[in-house]
């Protein structure tokens, strides 16, 4: 099970972002993580500079499959051991963490759903002060849930 909201967020070097920011984690081989491609680009696109991915692959590997999939925000990786998605309690891609500015877990949400990860995008904007872009809507080809 993922951290909780209301917990501190673990501190890493390089995976901090200043303020309120969301956390991607992920593996480039997962099937939903690719099919979240789209709707996860949209939330990098709304917030510049507040979201970063935490791939569990090589560097390379994950500049190319954020290209792939068009993410805009920046990725870093989490290799073997994957020191920072235990810290976090990964077990699914994609997992989405929204921290707020004091360093707290603010929201998470794992696998594919679309409402949470609307719902977590509504919460970065409200910590961010600006509008909540939709990520994914019923008409767009994607489940209400894919688990990952």
């Amino acid at each position: 099970m993922a951290i909780a909201p209301g917990v501190e967020a673990p501190r890493f070097a390089g995976i901090e972002l200043g303020g309120p920011h969301a956390l991607v984690f992920y593996k480039s081989t997962c099937s939903v993580t690719q099919m979240a491609g789209p709707p996860l680009a949209r939330l990098g696109e709304a917030f510049p500079g507040s979201v970063l991915g935490v791939g569990q692959d090589p560097q390379a590997t994950l500049d190319a499959f954020a290209e792939e999939l068009g993410w805009s925000f920046p990725q870093v990786p989490d290799l073997e051991p994957y020191d920072v998605s235990n810290a976090y309690g990964i077990a699914s891609a994609p997992t989405l963490v929204v921290i707020d500015g004091a360093g707290q877990v603010a929201s998470v949400v794992e696998s594919w759903d679309r409402d949470g990860m609307n719902q977590a995008a509504a919460v970065l904007a409200d910590l961010l002060g600006t509008g909540a872009p939709t990520l994914s809507t019923p008409d767009d080809g994607l489940p209400a849930f894919k688990p990952g």
